[in-house]
């Protein structure tokens, strides 16, 4: 059984094929050459960070299949500086189009320090921006984007940071390693 942790920059998508349509974007191809495994979840182009992938179908269903309710932690960049009723909001659960969030876990956090992003977040000089950890166990459809702008605070940066016991950390952007 194979399983490994990958840090998947921005703009990458989750596939090894390439888009039929549109312009050519980075995929996982360009990153692993490791047959026979298959991703365990998502992330869209746009976020960054933790991408497990597999060779094991069981496993893999375990970690993406919402009913196992692996918890995923996401280190989100918002704008604005979201005050204790924003957090208690996504604690206790927001209400989106497909319906209410189960509770998650949140809270304002230091600046990470991460990696640079390539190309870097938009900058506004009158608009603060926060970074908050953000733990979930469901796995809609741009679910945490969704969640800070339901209580008034736009994603800007999106990193997922760890999937159950497994985390990116120490793992640079593009990299991956064997678990």
């Amino acid at each position: 059984m194979a399983l490994i942790a990958f840090n998947k920059p921005f703009g990458v998508l989750c596939q090894f094929s390439p888009e039929r349509t549109g312009p050519p974007r980075p995929t996982l191809a360009d990153f692993i050459d490791f047959p026979g495994i298959y991703p365990a979840g998502r992330l869209d182009h746009d976020s960054e960070g933790l991408l497990l992938l597999t060779d094991d179908g069981r496993l893999q269903a375990r970690i993406a299949d919402p009913r196992h309710k692996l918890p995923k932690t996401y280190l989100v960049q918002v704008e604005g500086e979201p005050d204790e009723a924003a957090l208690q909001a996504l604690c206790k659960g927001v209400t989106l189009k497909d319906g209410p969030t189960l509770p998650a876990m949140a809270e304002r956090i230091e600046d990470p320090a991460l990696w640079p992003r390539d190309p870097p977040i938009r900058v506004r000089k009158s608009i603060p921006d926060t970074w908050i950890s953000l733990t979930i166990r469901e796995g809609r459809n741009r679910q945490v984007r969704r969640m800070t702008a339901a209580v008034g605070h736009p994603t800007l940066r999106l990193v997922r940071w760890r999937i159950g016991d497994w985390s990116v950390e120490g793992i640079a952007p593009g990299e991956w390693r064997e678990l």
